[in-house]
């Protein structure tokens, strides 16, 4: 009997499905929720039964009969610092994320909505490296104050399965390689993979690493301090320019890549410094990661969206093509990624959360 695996990735604007079968896709698709849809609900887990009904819609509208499910994936969401894996939904999981115990997130919704449909057609429910994973060094939680400790939020998912394909196609053991990979999308996370951990990545959500299209990554810590206290702007307006409102929209006027990119090839000088010192920040973040591997580094891996653009792949490689053989995966991968996690739960490889 093929193995049959529906995978859901709620996000905050979009439910998106698709149902692999033997590792192909049957089918996927994405449903939009416009603002007045989402608006009646005061938090994200009352969400659930509004996103059941539209899952249960689409899969209808296939003749999908769901007794034919092996199991069922939900994207992970905000729970705590755990480390990367399958992890079978449990009651602990559900009640933090019900609770939002570690923070809201629209992908909280995943192990809750998988856990839902598979209770009802006795299959397990799984979810897969979360961002939250942590599997952080001593040395690189370290930061310049006792205050503070480096926090580990970053593009796992992606991360994590596209290191395993590299690992793959190179007839090795993600166990057994060292791998930097370069998630760059609406945030960039670029990660050092060593022995199966990641052991040194920039937090991709809260103003650390390299600017993206809507994240400022790092700023200049005395001038964030002295704005933070000149009485101009509040606490949420600086969130929101650090995670939102910063990056590439702060400094050039768009969120897109692509038109940043048409700009510059336009002869807008000041768009192409821009595009410029995205592919000088994302390099430079190679480059240090390779140092923190002792220049011991099997392959770089280039994913998310950003990671079609050839101007991206060409600098890229110009500033870091000499530290290792550098792999282009563009795009996200994320659906695939959870079939993929489904396959590993249901050969026995789940973890549990507690």
């Amino acid at each position: 009997m093929p193995q049959r695996i529906l995978v859901i990735n709620p996000g905050s604007t979009s439910t998106k499905i698709a149902v692999y079968e033997d590792g192909v896709e049957s089918f996927s698709e994405g449903v939009a929720h416009s603002a007045e849809e989402i608006a009646p609900y005061s938090s994200v887990a009352e969400q659930i039964g509004f996103r059941l009904k539209t899952i249960r819609a689409s899969l209808s509208s296939r003749g999908l009969d769901m007794s034919t499910l092996s199991c069922i994936v939900g994207r992970g969401g905000l729970l705590k610092p755990i480390q990367g894996g399958v992890y079978a939904v449990s009651e602990a999981m559900k009640d933090d994320l019900r609770r939002a115990r570690y923070g809201e997130h629209a992908s909280n919704l995943g192990a809750l909505i998988a856990d839902q449909l598979a209770v009802e057609i006795g299959v397990p429910a799984f979810i897969a490296d979360p961002v939250v994973v942590d599997e952080l060094s001593d040395v690189a939680r370290i930061a310049g104050h006792r205050l503070f400790r480096k926090q580990s939020i970053f593009h796992a998912l992606n991360q994590k399965a596209v290191a395993r394909r590299w690992a793959s196609e190179n007839a090795k053991r993600y166990e057994d390689v060292t791998l930097i990979v370069a998630h760059m999308g609406g945030g960039v996370s670029v990660g050092l993979h060593s022995r199966g951990r990641v052991v040194d990545v920039n937090n991709a959500l809260n103003g650390e690493g390299p600017f993206s299209p809507e994240r400022s990554g790092t700023l200049p810590a005395g001038a964030l301090a002295k704005l933070c206290f000149s009485g101009t702007v509040t606490e949420k307006e600086v969130m929101k320019m650090i995670n939102g409102q910063g990056g590439i929209v702060s400094l050039a006027g768009t969120n897109d890549m692509r038109v940043l990119e048409a700009k510059r090839d336009g002869g807008d000088a000041e768009a192409g410094l821009v595009y410029e010192a995205f592919i000088y920040n994302v390099g430079k973040a190679i480059g240090a990661l390779a140092a923190a591997a002792d220049g011991k580094v099997d392959g770089i891996v280039l994913t998310g969206g950003i990671a079609y653009g050839k101007p991206v792949q060409e600098g890229l490689s110009r500033m870091a093509g000499w530290i290792a053989p550098i792999t282009v995966y563009p795009g996200e991968g994320e659906l695939e990624a959870l079939a993929a996690a489904g396959e590993r739960g249901l050969a026995g490889e789940a973890k549990e959360y507690s």
